[in-house]
């Protein structure tokens, strides 16, 4: 009976050995794959020796608790955390690791990081295919490209190995998989720091930006969290074509608000208006009449704008750049970049505006001209142009003058003159006027020789009876021919003393008629006659002569003795 209870009891101590062996084992088991707690028993050269509560004992290396110098911080008695791969390996040692610990502590922290939507720390080590990697405290996160900065990030070196914020996208811990974003975490403080910025803004602030973005008309400032527009014309004083001129992506600046809309949250930036205006005292420094030398900076369809110093800028109107080339384009007297002479003409500091004068700071060619020209003087020139009233003739100095139609020939008129003529021929003219004012020189070319009316004017005064050829008749009188042909008119009054003979009709053309000259007009170059005046001259001689129709003697005797006798003298002429 003992044997047997004692067997039985034997037997139900092996049962209940077998039944904690099972469940130890059972438990074991369970631990695998798992985080556990472990003692130091020794450290033996770069491996640590961890009891963790199994039959035998694991390995880790030293370097798994901190890399080169960790061993200084451990020593046999300490706790760790570690991760239990196997019971057992084909040595009988439990296959441990402190890294994969770290990575499901790691995991542990991130999961309630990304549930509670909390920033983590990460270091940037590496790059990979579309982005990096990133140390999670020990687990590794991939960070896309356009996740890293709000803008394109060139250089990411000063990125690499420094602790940064980031926010946790996605993860998947089944597969290992968790993707961050560092550039999440610059927009949420970008947020805050530009509503902080937005209501302390006020105009007249000086700030510090980064360029953002260059424009054709300007370029965005980014003031932290907000952007302002600073205008090309807000760079400097000076002329700015393009905003790149002055200014790159990326570059520190100093600016100040100009103006701030609260309610559409523009901001207009200014860099000028930190510096000096140059236009004030203007007037002092650049009094009208003096002369500088500038650069010339833009050309336009109406001149060209020159740079008398950085941010003051004159305007050389077209019609001041020559004195000989008109409706010439200004890019063919000056060109851009190129140091020219100016004169001061005009100064407006309210309109900053100073108007400029290229050619004054040259000889003018026309007074030149007088000195070496005065009127009376002869020349031969080309016939440059031919209008309807006139010739233009090249002259010394690269400039014109006119030969008006009434200077070109003493008897022709004006169209048959210039008919004469075509561009290019070589024509002597003599000065007749020069206005150097208006720019203008008269020339003559009937002048060369002397008037020949005045030649055959000169016999002829007024009172004169002369012999004259009918030219033509018209319906107020006859055309005549006086003296080498020129001129004269009879009107149809002074044809004759008796109204009935006052007929142009009774007049042929080439018949021969003694008239009486009444008028000499030089001006007109025409000579007024009448047959009237000379039959009452003739009268009149005959009364004072011959006695007056009171003594008795009648009208026809005294006109007849008179014709007698102006008979009787011609014969004896004869």
């Amino acid at each position: 009976m003992a044997q047997a209870a004692a067997r039985s009891e034997s037997m139900g101590g092996m049962e209940s050995f077998a039944a904690l062996l099972e469940e130890s084992l059972g438990t074991s088991d369970s631990l695998e794959g798992t985080v556990v707690k472990g003692r130091i028993i020794a450290i033996e050269n770069d491996n640590v020796l961890i009891d963790v509560g199994l039959k035998s004992e694991g390995r880790v290396a030293l370097k798994e608790f901190g890399g080169p110098g960790g061993n200084a911080e451990l020593k046999p008695g300490d706790t760790v955390e570690v991760y239990l791969e196997r019971m057992e390996d084909k040595n009988g040692e439990a296959v441990l690791s402190r890294e994969k610990a770290k990575r499901e502590e790691a995991w542990t922290l991130l999961e309630k990081s990304f549930n509670d939507q909390s920033r983590v720390t990460g270091v940037i080590f590496g790059r990979v295919k579309g982005g990096f990697t990133v140390d999670l405290s020990g687990a590794v996160a991939f960070l896309p490209g356009s996740q890293v900065d709000i803008r394109p990030v060139r250089d990411i070196s000063p990125l690499l190995g420094t602790p940064q914020p980031f926010q946790i996208l996605k993860m998947d811990r089944s597969r290992g998989n968790i993707v961050v974003s560092r550039r999440a975490v610059l927009e949420e403080s970008r947020a805050e720091a530009r509503s902080e910025l937005v209501a302390n803004l006020k105009e007249g602030q000086v700030l510090q930006g980064v360029v953002k973005n260059i424009t054709d008309y300007g370029a965005f400032v980014d003031l932290g969290g907000v952007d302002g527009l600073l205008h090309v014309t807000d760079i400097a004083w000076r002329r700015i074509n393009h905003p790149s001129e002055a200014l790159q992506i990326g570059q520190t600046v100093t600016v100040q608000v100009i103006r701030f809309n609260p309610e559409t949250q523009r901001i207009s930036l200014g860099m000028k208006q930190l510096e000096a205006d140059p236009w004030e005292g203007v007037e002092a420094k650049y009094p009208v009449g003096a002369k500088f030398k500038g650069r010339v900076t833009n050309i336009t369809d109406y001149g060209a704008f020159v740079e008398l110093e950085p941010g003051i800028e004159g305007l050389v109107h077209v019609s001041e750049m020559s004195w000989t080339k008109k409706n010439v384009h200004p890019g063919k007297i000056v060109s851009t970049s190129q140091e020219v002479e100016v004169m001061v003409l005009d100064v407006d500091p309210q309109k900053r505006r100073i108007s400029l004068g290229l050619k004054q700071c040259l000889d003018n060619p026309w007074e030149s001209f007088v000195d070496k020209f005065p009127a009376g003087t002869e020349l031969e020139g080309e016939v440059k142009n031919i209008t309807e009233f006139g010739l233009f003739v090249g002259l010394p100095g690269d400039i014109d003058g006119m030969v008006h139609m009434s200077d070109i020939d003493w008897n022709k008129s004006g169209e048959e003159a210039i008919a004469e003529f075509k561009k290019g021929d070589q024509v002597k003219v003599k000065v007749l006027d020069v206005d150097v004012e208006k720019e203008r020189i008269s020339l003559g070319i009937k002048q060369l020789s002397s008037d020949p009316f005045e030649s055959a004017a000169a016999g002829l005064k007024k009172g004169d009876v002369v012999t004259c050829t009918v030219t033509a008749i018209t319906d107020g009188g006859i055309e005549v021919a006086v003296a080498d042909g020129f001129q004269g008119f009879i009107r149809k009054s002074d044809l004759s003393r008796e109204r009935s003979e006052q007929r142009p009709d009774r007049f042929a053309v080439g018949e021969k008629v003694d008239a009486k000259v009444t008028q000499v007009d030089r001006g007109g170059r025409r000579i007024s006659l009448s047959i009237k005046a000379k039959e009452v001259e003739e009268e009149k001689q005959a009364m004072q002569e011959f006695g007056s129709s009171d003594s008795g003697a009648s009208l026809g005797d005294i006109l007849g003795a008179a014709l007698r006798r102006a008979q009787s003298k011609e014969q004896s002429d004869e």
